[in-house]
């Protein structure tokens, strides 16, 4: 593939951007290990190679194993993640997908009852971060490893 620009060069104002909206993301409160699990998902969703590297990365220093991070592509399926883990990976899924999927109003009210209000809206801008993130990735033919 021919190299891509540097969007971080060509255009800092729009990285600065993308850096604002992800430090409000981690001033959410919201528990970093869960927020990689989050990042890791949508961005195998989204097929960001960059991405899935990188949260896999990060994932593993905010504690998590190899064996739950192996398993948050078939999440649905493994024992391994609690309700409140299930119910953010369940919402990254309908988010990232959203024109297949939309926001269903039952996994709506789970999420809810899970994370409150403001933990919803916070859970939710950090899904809408990493899918920004994921399309400058792959936008970019952003490589693993850079």
């Amino acid at each position: 593939m021919d190299q891509r620009i540097d969007y971080t060069q060509a255009a800092p104002e729009v990285f600065q951007a993308m850096l604002q909206l992800e430090r409000q993301v981690r001033a959410s409160g919201l528990e970093p290990a869960l927020l990689e699990l989050v990042r890791l998902r949508a961005s195998q969703l989204n097929g960001c190679a960059y991405c899935v590297d990188m949260h896999h990365r990060e994932a593993r220093t905010a504690g998590e194993g190899e064996e739950r991070l192996s398993m948050v592509v078939v999440w649905q399926e493994s024992p391994l993640f609690s309700p409140r883990e299930r119910a953010a990976l369940a919402w990254t899924e309908s988010l990232t997908l959203l024109p297949r999927r939309g926001a269903p109003e039952a996994l709506y009210q789970q999420v809810l009852a899970e994370f409150g209000e403001e933990g919803l809206a916070s859970l939710t801008l950090a899904i809408v971060a990493i899918n920004g993130w994921n399309r400058f990735g792959v936008a970019f033919a952003l490589e693993p490893g850079r």
